[in-house]
């Protein structure tokens, strides 16, 4: 069938999968709430699948405050003791505690840069990175840029932001456009009603 969508092999594992990458993965974005979720999201998902954060997300997005970051910034003990009790979040305490220390490290970037859009973006010069990928197999887990904004993150305080998290967060954010070649969305998202 010539009109057949095609996606990147990942992607056919399940609805929640293919919605993501059909609509989300790859697409700039600059919206900076959906930033900042992200970050705080790809740190969530560290040794875990991104399916099983896209399974939580309704569960997640209540139990943070829809990562409002002046919530998160605003956690005491009680607060995050509550979070490690809830069956739907991710119960690992340090990554409960990064949500907590990345919302304040997120002010001290936006004093520093203005925005996280503004930061993110200043990396490629406001232009995703596209990958040319024929096989998942090339795709790399880190690359020099992944390193620098870790490094860089780090500085400014923030937790759970490794090169190969920061690289899935550069392609989640649309910074990277990692499509295959062969993918239907190579070249951003597609009408898929």
């Amino acid at each position: 069938m010539p009109n057949e969508l095609i996606r990147c092999p990942w992607a056919n594992a399940d609805p929640l999968s293919r919605r993501y990458h059909d609509t989300e993965w790859g697409v700039p974005c600059h919206d900076e709430r959906r930033l900042f979720k992200m970050l705080i999201l790809e740190g969530k998902q560290a040794g875990l699948s991104w399916y099983g954060i896209l399974k939580k997300m309704d569960t997640l997005r209540a139990a943070f405050d829809d990562f409002d970051p002046h919530k998160l910034a605003a956690y005491d003990d009680a607060k995050i003791n509550e979070l490690l009790q809830n069956p739907g979040v991710l119960r690992n305490r340090l990554k409960v505690n990064a949500a907590f220390t990345n919302a304040k490290a997120y002010f001290r970037l936006c004093e520093a840069h203005g925005s996280l859009d503004s930061y993110i973006w200043a990396y490629t010069g406001g232009n995703p990175v596209v990958g040319n990928w024929e096989t998942q197999e090339q795709m790399p887990a880190t690359t020099p840029l992944s390193d620098e904004i870790s490094r860089n993150l780090k500085q400014l305080g923030f937790k759970f932001v490794g090169s190969t998290i920061i690289y899935s967060y550069l392609q989640a954010v649309g910074v990277v456009n990692d499509h295959l070649i062969t993918c239907s969305f190579a070249r951003g998202p597609r009408d898929v009603s």
